[in-house]
């Protein structure tokens, strides 16, 4: 997850100050109703025009204020970074993945401007990677069953929710209300689906792949050429189905943000410069699990991101082996990191887990390889994660893509920074 290289250099230097918070926690979900910091140069921001200035100090540090179209670029409401405007305006997708070792490689989530991770049933994690920058994707995927706490979270980013199966008892209702803006597969509980954006690739059935990792949701309407596409007569795509079901393709045209007088700005991020938080602890090796076994999802999978400060990402790996996406056959990495503690329970037998996502809680912010102890807080369904550090300020990210780690509050103290307990 790379930035792209793109629009506007504002050279800076400067100084502020910033901090951490206690925090609480709260009651277990429920639906609800709508209702010192120095900054550098960003690599990633480049002049548009003629005018190479030289850098100038800058006292105070920004987050982004107002977005403006500059040479049919804007700064994105996921990542901050500059993108084609019509790519910033419109709604994401919001897609279950399959993060267990059977599901591996996953294909395109290197696209995800926020990958949000949570343990399922199984003591697994899974994966919704939210993309709004797909036009040249085939398909993404392989694509697995929702999850409530999973659609809140695509909630607070008014994406539509993408899905091939459910836990019935805790999501038929959620999702086939006018609420939720969806494409799912035909499957028992979902009262209205688009099948024609799904398909099983035929080179992951001959490959040795299990049945239900080799389910994907193509983008547009699928070819013939590689091998590894579906039949073109049965694929229409995500668009397509977007396009037949009537959904607003555009924020504006969703409206659900303008109900409740917000953008959709999902983070306070840096107006093109790079936060690197001197004054705070280092945080070069970020384990949400920790490096014991344990039952809290990320026991198993051993996930990892470690900082390299040569670019200012974060890379993946889990399993003890690097986290490769398909789709460009390197690490994934990414800009910034949280960890948003949440109470969690067992619901039945099945193993089916229930996550406190809306109220507020603690919280760990993680971005140019430095910690920010923090406290998140969700006030509905279409609010965003706001985080905020002792003072009551809103932490600001780096421009970037970021991974939200749900961190089941009953495990967090075995979350590790550079094999240290933070809880």
């Amino acid at each position: 997850m790379k930035k792209k290289i793109i629009a506007i250099l504002l050279a800076a230097l400067c100084v502020a100050t910033a901090g951490c918070s206690n925090s609480a926690s709260s009651p277990i979900i429920q639906e609800i109703e709508e209702s010192s910091v120095a900054i550098v140069p960003s690599s990633a921001q480049q002049q548009t025009t003629e005018q190479n200035t030289a850098q100038q100090p800058v006292k105070t540090p920004a987050a982004i204020k107002s977005r403006s179209v500059v040479n049919g670029q804007k700064q994105s409401y996921l990542t901050g970074e500059w993108l084609p405007e019509s790519v910033v305006n419109r709604r994401p997708l919001a897609i279950m993945v399959p993060n267990n070792p059977p599901a591996m490689p996953q294909y395109g989530i290197s696209r995800a401007a926020i990958v949000y991770e949570a343990p399922v049933e199984g003591r697994i994690t899974r994966l919704m990677c939210v993309v709004e920058d797909y036009d040249d994707l085939k398909y993404i995927g392989p694509i697995r069953s929702s999850r409530d706490y999973y659609i809140y979270e695509a909630m607070a980013l008014d994406a539509i929710y993408c899905n091939w199966g459910l836990a019935v008892p805790y999501v038929q209702d959620l999702i086939n209300s006018k609420r939720v803006d969806n494409i799912s597969q035909a499957l028992t509980g979902i009262s209205d689906p688009y099948e024609a954006a799904f398909a099983r690739r035929k080179d992951r059935k001959s490959g040795g792949f299990a049945t239900e990792f080799t389910a994907y949701m193509w983008i547009s309407p699928a070819g013939t050429g590689d091998g590894s596409d579906a039949p073109d007569s049965a694929v229409k795509g995500y668009t397509a189905g977007v396009e037949a079901k009537g959904y607003g393709k555009t924020y504006t045209e969703s409206g659900r943000f303008s109900k409740i007088g917000r953008d959709p700005a999902a983070y306070q991020f840096a107006d093109d410069c790079v936060y690197t938080y001197d004054n705070y602890p280092d945080a070069v090796k970020i384990c949400p699990g920790g490096s014991q076994s344990n039952k809290g999802g990320y026991g198993q999978n051993n996930a990892t991101f470690t900082y390299n400060p040569d670019d200012g990402l974060y890379y993946r790996s889990q399993y003890g082996a690097a986290q490769v996406d398909e789709l460009t056959g390197k690490q994934v990495a990414v800009t910034n990191v949280v960890f948003k503690v949440c109470h969690g329970e067992v619901r039945d037998d099945h193993d089916y887990l229930a996550f406190q996502v809306h109220g507020t809680g603690e919280a760990y912010v993680f971005t140019a390889g430095k910690m920010i102890k923090a406290t998140w807080k969700h006030d509905s369904d279409y609010d965003a994660n706001h985080l905020y550090d002792e003072n009551g300020n809103e932490i600001i990210l780096n421009q970037g893509h970021t991974w939200l780690c749900n961190i089941w509050k009953e495990y967090k103290e075995f979350a590790e920074v550079d094999g240290k307990k933070i809880f």
